[in-house]
This record gives C-alpha cells, sequence and structure tokens, in this order.
C-alpha cells in the first residue's frame, strides 16, 4: 500500500502514513472536536483548541478505536505466568545470539495503576484508569515497588543496596544506585532481564518468528501510534501471545533490569543478567505514541534510571524458586 500523500511505502494494516501521518484510505478522522467542537483536519492528532485526543474510526465500524474491554480479571496482587525455561535465538540485528534460561514467572500484564497504588499508596500516571498500565514511573521506583511488593507477601525481596532492602529513602539521580545487586535466588518480585523479557514477547521455547508479540498482525496485539488515539488504554484488551501474556508489545514500554548497550553481545549465553555497569537501563515493547517497528520484539532502546515518561511502565517477573505463586 502506498500513502496517497507523500508515495512512502506502507504495510497493509497501516491506519497513517509514518513519513507523513497522512491517513491511509480505510481510516477517517472525525471532523470535529467532540468535546469542544473545533474543526480538525484530517492530520490533527489533538485539538489545537482544548487538547483533546482525536479518535480514529475504522469505516463502517461506528465506534471508536478507544473502545476498552479487558479480557482477564485485575486483582491488586499480579497474576504471575510460568515461562518454562529454554533456548532461543536473542536480537533481530546482525548480533545474535544463542541464550539459554531457566524457568521463571512473569506477570500476566503490566503492573497496573490500581496495583501500583496498592502498593505504593499514589499514582503516578499522566493517563489515568485504575486498569491503565502505570505510567511515568523511573527505573528505580519500579525497583521499589518490587521490593515493596515482595514485603507484602512475605517474600524476599531482590533487590538490596549494601545491606538495606528498603530502598525507597534513595532518590532516583542518587550515585549510591549504581551499587544495587540483584539476588536472582530469591523469591520476591524483580523486573525481568532484557533476555528474559524477549524470551517471553516470543512465546518461549516455541520462539515463534512474529515481529510483535502473539501475532504477525499489530493491530491485533498492540496499542500504538496508528490506532491507540494518543493515549493508554486498560490492559489485556488485545489478544495475548502463546505464553497468555498481555500487552507485551505497545500501550507502555516496560523496563528491564539491564544497563544498555547498543548492541547484544555476541556468542553463547546462560541466564545473562546484561552489562555490570551503565549509564541507561533497557526499556522494551513500544507504547502507545511510537510506530510498529519500535513495537516489535527485537527492538532495544534506554533511558536513564531517573527518566520518566506517560509511555513507559513495566511488568514483574519471580523466579521460580520453590512454590511461591
Amino acid at each position: 500500500m502506498k500513502c496517497i500523500k507523500c508515495s512512502t511505502m506502507l504495510p497493509d494494516q497501516a491506519h497513517f502514513c509514518f513519513n507523513c501521518g497522512y491517513p491511509t484510505s480505510d481510516v477517517k478522522v472525525l471532523r470535529s472536536c467532540e468535546e469542544c467542537g473545533n474543526t480538525l483536519s484530517t492530520m490533527d492528532k489533538f485539538c489545537s483548541r482544548c487538547g483533546v485526543p482525536v479518535k480514529v474510526v475504522k469505516e463502517g465500524a461506528g465506534v471508536a478505536q478507544t473502545e476498552d474491554k479487558s479480557r482477564v480479571t485485575i486483582n491488586k496482587n499480579p497474576k504471575m505466568i510460568l515461562i518454562p525455561g529454554g533456548q532461543f535465538v536473542m536480537g533481530g540485528g546482525s548480533t545474535n545470539s544463542l541464550v539459554t534460561l531457566v524457568s521463571f514467572y512473569m506477570s500476566e500484564v503490566p503492573v497496573t495503576q490500581m496495583q501500583y497504588a496498592h502498593v505504593m499508596g499514589k499514582n503516578p500516571s499522566k493517563l489515568q484508569g485504575e486498569n491503565r498500565p502505570v505510567e511515568s514511573v523511573n527505573w528505580c521506583e519500579a525497583i521499589i515497588y518490587c521490593n515493596m511488593l515482595s514485603k507484602l507477601n512475605g517474600l524476599m525481596p531482590c533487590y538490596s543496596i549494601g545491606t538495606t532492602t528498603d530502598l525507597s529513602a534513595f532518590e532516583a539521580t542518587s550515585p549510591v544506585w549504581k551499587r544495587i545487586n540483584c539476588n536472582f535466588t530469591a523469591n520476591g518480585y524483580r523486573l525481568p532481564t532484557e533476555a528474559e523479557w524477549e524470551y517471553a514477547a516470543r512465546d518461549g521455547k516455541t520462539s515463534t518468528p512474529n515481529p510483535y508479540a502473539g501475532s504477525a498482525n499489530i493491530n491485533a496485539v498492540a496499542w500504538y501510534g496508528e490506532n491507540s488515539a494518543i493515549t493508554t488504554h486498560d490492559v489485556a484488551c488485545k489478544d495475548p501471545n502463546g505464553l497468555k501474556l498481555y500487552d507485551m508489545c505497545g500501550n507502555v514500554a516496560e523496563w528491564c533490569w539491564d544497563y544498555y548497550l547498543p548492541n547484544l553481545p555476541s556468542g553463547a549465553q546462560t541466564n545473562p543478567h546484561g552489562p555490570s555497569t551503565g549509564d541507561m537501563h533497557v526499556k522494551r515493547g513500544g507504547s502507545w505514541l511510537d510506530d510498529p517497528q519500535q513495537c516489535t520484539v527485537f527492538y532495544r532502546s534506554g533511558s536513564a534510571p531517573n527518566g520518566k515518561s506517560s509511555s513507559l511502565g513495566f511488568r514483574v517477573c519471580c523466579s521460580a524458586v520453590g512454590d511461591t505463586m
């Protein structure tokens, strides 16, 4: 398919041109703002008068793509899915690595705003909704949440700085975070390693070739820049992947434990935890404002540990130590 305005070649499922933002022929944009009645152009994503996001509606569908209906029940504690261990080839570029992982648990959905507030007593999200993924959380705050959730459930916290596991007193900009240690033998909650995240996104040991988590069709599994109406959505409204994990691609990007380096290491690895030092941490999966390429199971990027965004959240893991789940 070709953009009718700038002639950029587009995938068949595209709703907007990646280059110029012009809508494709099978999608229309409402020409007036539902909030204030302001006239909108076909390229507007926000109302120029009141700032409300423009809704994208498929021809003949009759309902906006902002309508959410979660397919799972969300409780205060994350529901954990067992991810059986195995081998896979990690990476989608010129540098690939054969990785072997032991079994672990991963949360069914990204941590929601209700789940975060239950533990932390606050909801920092800019795009609010109790069953939407929590966002505007930096890496350090995600770590603190993991330890506090572990203690609430009588589990051994994974993270420590020196001898303390109460990390809430440390500012995100403090150099003390360089000394953080993760005990992967503890049974508490933690962030996934980058290898665990990609392994789970790609259906674990079955390692499907889909570019998105659960499908070759991004619209089936992800909220991204062309279908999100410029906002997050309740978790688990799209299809899950083969491991019954939802929103691994799109909605919000997700923090991982590892420090970020532009290139993955080559050669075989077993249970890798990433570089020992760094200035940024890995984020994976893409978000509601990203293009399809940034939402693939291969795309990698990083952010400073004190960075936060309305497009960045996290999900939790547990090591498969004993019968804790």
